[in-house]
């Protein structure tokens, strides 16, 4: 209040009610008796008026209408008007009533006075939004009066809740250089109605009616299932313009949508996954003001694990990884967008027990996501020792520090190459969620795996290969035209891990839901034409074989897991199975061993002993 009494504004404004509130009452009387007041009745207005005006400025300070910043009026603070004004009004007859039983004083002129009252208080605060948009520069009418001026013309694809904000920036922010043409909207009850003054000009089908009209389009439907997108691009493809798309609010690290964060569409929107709708309470009891470890993390998933895990406010977070690049990566990445929280970066290897167990005692971690994993299959057939030494021994190591320095939660991200593997990376990472679940059974914190398929567009998948050999000319090459796989966005994947690790109780394999398999070649076709060029005839599609280890689909439950459904929608969960932790770790001390051998067939046959469901191929 102090700091209020000190603009000028405010008493220019208080001003400006004081003489609203006394011209409203007068022409209320004028209203009321024709302009021909009498000399009796003008005495009583005289009366009143002292009451009328005390009154009036007591509720327009109770209901806060000197508080608001009056460039930035908004439909909030019209609502507080109209609630200033109906409690006065109310305020004033019953005050009256009181005083003078209505005795002289005509009803109708506190109808017609609260009426004007309104008016006048809303007009003059939307009259001084109007003239600091139009000192600021922010153009007000943009579509009468942009459409004829220069500037690059936009079509809009979707009049949903993202293209109205798209139209409210550009509106506000007239240094864009960019004149909203018109929405095209596929729903009929939206045909011919505006938003902020664009209008639906037509479906998604007539845009080829508008081509001459438009310089670019711009996507602004993120919850586009992916038969729809496929359908979209295709049309503008067409066109021979560029196109955009708003990305989906997960994908945004402050959550807010923004005309600047438009990109180039990508396979993942081509995939149509559903946004997943978060239990947010859950996830802030789980994180906010708690040391978080994540190992990993500067690779796909633990980057966006670090991401996400920052948006609930944890007390700090603790990057490790054995990569130099991709821990200065995602620490300059923290850096700049995650300044509030302490964010420590540790250079470690997890099979380095000592050098992890230093990080422990340092940070004294409340919760471990382990997202560290040697992962590429043929490789790591090639060398099955070291991917039993990261996903095996680097795991235990994590395990028993979780137990030794009683961390309330360590969630293993998992993979469903694990369920029947048919290759040392996913019986490696099978052997690491046994270990997960068996130590839970003797510690008091609770170890908790969560297990999925592929990502688009994670470091050594698929995609970016795909990527590089288009750019090369081609061709694409593919393992088998039957071969498919499940596929989630980096993005959905990180915040299921979390929505996982808050549900989990201790000792569960959480699966997500994955949707439906996709064959490879779709893909690999989907990503061609996204370069702009037509597959079998600009880019040679080349059939390789399948390469050590792979197989043609993937699974996500082996037979006889007992799956069960959690209240998400998008997480199930697996029964958990007895286990000797004891047993486990002597089996894991002679892999080790024997990997120290560097045979590749001595590493398989004890794989097996440890994980029967194993089978090489």
């Amino acid at each position: 209040m102090k700091n209020l009494l000190k603009t000028k504004n405010f008493y220019f404004v208080l001003f400006t009610d004081f003489i609203i509130i006394i011209l409203s009452f007068y022409a209320s009387y004028l209203i009321r008796f024709e302009f021909n007041i009498p000399e009796i009745h003008f005495n009583e207005f005289l009366k009143a008026l002292p009451l009328i005006i005390f009154i009036k400025m007591i509720c327009f300070f109770y209901f806060h209408l000197y508080q608001g910043m009056w460039r930035y009026t908004s439909l909030f603070d019209i609502f507080n008007i109209v609630k200033a004004v109906a409690v006065s009004s109310v305020t004033i007859i019953i005050m009256i009533l009181w005083i003078h039983h209505f005795i002289g004083y005509p009803r109708s002129v506190f109808i017609i006075d609260s009426g004007l009252t309104l008016i006048f208080v809303a007009g003059t605060r939307g009259g001084l939004r109007l003239y600091y948009a139009k000192t600021s520069g922010v153009d007000i009418f943009p579509i009468i009066f942009r459409r004829k001026l220069g500037g690059k013309k936009l079509l809009i694809i979707g009049a949903g809740s993202t293209g109205e904000k798209v139209i409210r920036e550009i509106q506000g922010n007239p240094g864009l250089n960019i004149v909203p043409l018109g929405f095209l909207d596929d729903n009929p009850e939206k045909r011919g109605k505006t938003i902020h003054g664009v209008e639906v000009i037509g479906t998604v089908d007539q845009m080829a009616n508008f081509v001459h009209l438009f310089d670019e389009i711009l996507i602004a439907a993120p919850r586009t299932d992916g038969q729809k997108m496929r359908k979209m691009v295709s049309l503008c493809k067409a066109t021979g313009k560029k196109f955009l798309t708003i990305p989906a609010m997960g994908e945004l690290i402050d959550g807010k949508i923004s005309i600047k964060t438009a990109r180039n569409v990508t396979l993942q929107d081509l995939l149509g996954r559903e946004e997943i709708n978060l239990n947010k309470d859950s996830i802030s009891v789980f994180l906010k003001n708690k040391k978080i470890l994540i190992t990993g993390a500067g690779g796909s998933i633990g980057k966006e694990l670090v991401r996400q895990v920052a948006r609930f406010h944890p007390r700090s977070i603790a990057l490790i990884d054995m990569s130099e690049l991709n821990l200065f990566r995602v620490e300059m990445e923290c850096n700049q967008h995650f300044a509030y929280i302490d964010i420590r970066a540790y250079l470690v290897d997890i099979r380095e027990y000592n050098a992890i167990s230093r990080v422990f005692q340092i940070i004294k971690p409340d919760v471990v996501f382990h997202a560290a994993a040697y992962k590429h299959v043929p490789m790591q057939e090639m060398n099955p020792w070291e991917a039993v030494k990261n996903n095996v021994m680097g795991t235990r190591n994590l395990v028993q520090l979780s137990n030794i320095n009683k961390v309330d939660k360590f969630v293993l991200v998992s993979t469903d190459k694990a369920v029947r593997p048919t290759n040392v990376m996913g019986a490696t990472k099978r052997i690491a969620e046994m270990l997960t679940a068996c130590t839970n059974t003797v510690s008091p914190s609770k170890y908790i795996s969560v297990r999925f398929g592929n990502v688009v567009g994670s470091s050594g998948s698929v995609i970016p290969i795909f990527r590089e050999q288009i750019e090369r000319g081609g061709p694409v090459t593919i393992t088998h035209p039957e071969v498919t796989r499940y596929f989630m966005s980096i993005p959905e994947s990180a915040q299921l891990i979390l929505e996982a690790g808050a549900m989990g109780e201790g000792g569960e394999i959480f699966i997500l839901d994955m949707g439906n398999p996709v064959k490879i070649v779709e893909m690999a076709r989907d990503l061609i034409r996204l370069h702009g060029y037509e597959p079998d005839r600009d880019i040679a599609i080349q059939y390789i074989g399948l390469r050590p280890g792979e197989k043609l689909y993937e699974e996500l439950i082996t037979q006889g897991e007992g799956i069960v459904k959690t209240n998400h929608k998008k997480i199930m969960v697996l029964k958990g199975s007895l286990c000797n932790l004891k047993s486990l770790n002597k089996d894991i001390n002679e892999l080790i061993e024997v990997a120290n051998s560097f045979n590749r067939d001595e590493i398989r046959k004890k794989i097996n002993e440890i994980v029967p469901e194993y089978k090489a191929e």
